[in-house]
C-alpha cells in the first residue's frame, strides 16, 4: 500500500472523483481531507494500471460516499449538455478498445467545442496515461462531441 504524500504527489493533491484541490495538511479524518482509495475494476474487465487496482488520491468524503461502487463524475454545470455519458464507463472503454466514442450532444457549436476541451482536461487527470483527443461533428442540427484515442491491437 502506497503512502499517502506519494499518492497525493502522484495525483497532483487533487481528488479524483471530484477534481478539486485536496489539503496534504488536512486531517484525514476531516471530510475534506485526504484519502487513499485503491480503485478496483470489475473482475472480468481486462484493464490496465489505470483502472485496476490503481490508489488514487480522494478526498475523505468522497471516497466514503462512493464506497465500493463505481463513482459518477460529475459533468460541468455551464453548457447545454444532452445525454452525458457516465465517464469511468467511457474512461474504461477507450482504455480497453481504443477508437472514437460519443459522449455528448450540444445544441451549439461553441458549446460542444467547450465541452470538448473540459473533457481533455478532465480526462487528463481522471485517466492518466489515456491520451484522448476531444471532437466536435455536426449532425442532425446539433453538435456531437467525443472522445478519440489511438485503437489497441
Amino acid at each position: 500500500m502506497s503512502q499517502l504524500e506519494d499518492v497525493g504527489d502522484q495525483d497532483g493533491w487533487r481528488c479524483w472523483v471530484c477534481d478539486e484541490p485536496v489539503d496534504p495538511n488536512a486531517s484525514v479524518n476531516d471530510d475534506r481531507g485526504p484519502s487513499v482509495d485503491a480503485r478496483t475494476a470489475k473482475p472480468r474487465a481486462k484493464v490496465g494500471r489505470d483502472f485496476a487496482g490503481a490508489e488514487r488520491l480522494a478526498h475523505r468524503a468522497c471516497n466514503s460516499k462512493k464506497g465500493a461502487n463505481t463513482p459518477v463524475i460529475p459533468w460541468p454545470e455551464g453548457p447545454l449538455i444532452i445525454e452525458p455519458a457516465p465517464l469511468i464507463a467511457v474512461a474504461e472503454r477507450l482504455h480497453r478498445k481504443g477508437g472514437r466514442e460519443i459522449v455528448a450532444r450540444c445544441p451549439d457549436e461553441a458549446e460542444a467545442t467547450r465541452t470538448a476541451a473540459w473533457l481533455e482536461d478532465r480526462f487528463s487527470r481522471l485517466a492518466p496515461g489515456l491520451p484522448v483527443t476531444g471532437g466536435v461533428d455536426a449532425g442532425g442540427g446539433q453538435y456531437l462531441v467525443s472522445l478519440t484515442v489511438a485503437r489497441r491491437r
